[in-house]
């Protein structure tokens, strides 16, 4: 043990650092989530993926960005497997010929529509393990970070 870097050190990055304790939650909930949609062919990340599209008309993928906290990049690699599985079509933005956009096909509805109740039961459960109960105050507390 290092003199410049004591236990202490340790033990204090363990009990106050947020993004720890954020990234173990959030890989936690995830699990819960992944397993709960696993009979659907689905991720939790995909199930967010298809529902942002769920709107009157297919968004950019810049539009997205924001919403999912993701990376272009990335955003556009996380629809490869739901293109491939006939849950997303990708098309060509009229207004700009350069662009695309991502439209939820009938296929990706209908998983939506089959994984929300398992979702929805999943999330009253996960609702009923925060210990504040102050939930609205938590997703603002959340949504305040990013």
């Amino acid at each position: 043990m290092r003199d410049d870097l004591p236990i202490d050190v340790t033990l204090e990055v363990r009990d106050r650092c947020l993004c720890l304790h954020l990234q173990r939650a959030a890989r936690a909930v995830a699990r819960r989530f992944d397993e709960a949609l696993r009979p659907f062919g689905l991720t939790n990340g995909q199930f967010s993926l298809l529902m942002s599209l769920n709107r009157p008309s297919p968004p950019r993928i810049g539009d997205l960005v924001p919403l999912l906290a993701m990376d272009r990049t990335t955003l556009t690699a996380a629809f490869k497997p739901l293109e491939r599985r006939g849950l997303v079509r990708v098309l060509v933005d009229p207004e700009d010929r350069r662009g695309r956009r991502i439209e939820i096909t009938d296929a990706g509805r209908d998983a939506l529509v089959a994984a929300v109740p398992v979702w929805r039961r999943t999330h009253d459960e996960v609702d009923a393990l925060v210990a504040s109960r102050n939930l609205d105050g938590l997703r603002a507390d959340l949504l305040s970070l990013s």
